[in-house]
């Protein structure tokens, strides 16, 4: 049985999600009243925007990569972000890491070629959604990546850093999404929603919305992270 390390706190809720369904998901595939190896390493959400935001991304991989080799130190084999804004590091953090990192980009990939999806939507803070890394990473399997418009992108940000990172969850912010996603599957014609902010499932709790899936990134990604521990 493997530990895993996990960088947190950018932002807590997430974070708290992770660790709860990574108990309950081990305890699914295990049927044991055990708890898996887990040591969690709850980092400046603030310090690393700040840096991504000014585009000093160099920084922003030298910091999280001191963040990872503390996990390494402390016994994790392998570790992930708990968030899908600093994976616009994660190529170069994967080649410095003293131990593997399990990109939730990539596993997010894996349930579009598995769903069978060609175009989708993708959600989450401005820095994920005018970034390259999503549609890099799925292009390689032909599948399309579009962002909302800029207003839409405006406002999902806003209530991103305002409201959902502190657990703020408004019926009319929910609605406000829903209607996004509304208008991109007429505009963009798109078969499926990447949820690519680890807040997000916490309000768009649904699977789908009018028949188009949503791609639950914190799911996915634990669900990774619990097979890599039982490995």
């Amino acid at each position: 049985m493997k530990t895993a390390g996990i960088i947190g706190g950018i932002a807590p809720e997430s974070t708290i999600q992770y660790y709860r369904q990574a108990v309950a998901e081990y305890q699914r595939l295990t049927d044991e009243s055990e708890f898996p190896s887990i040591i969690i390493n709850s980092i400046h959400m603030t310090k690393m925007l700040s840096l991504i935001g000014q585009n000093k991304l160099s920084e922003v991989t030298d910091y999280l990569l001191s963040e990872i080799i503390k996990l390494h130190k402390a016994g994790a084999d392998f570790a992930v972000m708990a968030s899908n804004t600093p994976h616009v590091v994660f190529n170069e953090l994967q080649r410095q890491t003293p131990i593997p990192l399990i990109s939730i980009i990539e596993v997010a990939c894996d349930a579009a070629k598995s769903g069978n999806l060609k175009k989708v939507g993708v959600l989450g803070t401005r820095f994920t959604m005018q970034g390259t890394a999503y549609p890099n990473t799925f292009s390689k399997f032909s599948i399309e990546v579009v962002a909302p418009n800029p207003n839409e992108q405006e406002f999902i940000h806003n209530i991103y850093m305002n409201e959902l990172v502190k657990g703020i969850l408004l019926p009319d912010t929910k609605q406000k999404l829903n209607e996004i996603i509304e208008a991109m599957i007429t505009r963009e014609n798109i078969d499926g929603v990447v949820l690519a902010g680890t807040e997000l499932p916490l309000i768009l709790t649904e699977p789908s919305h009018k028949g188009i899936p949503f791609l639950d990134t914190t799911k996915l990604h634990v669900q990774r992270i619990v097979e890599t521990i039982l490995k």
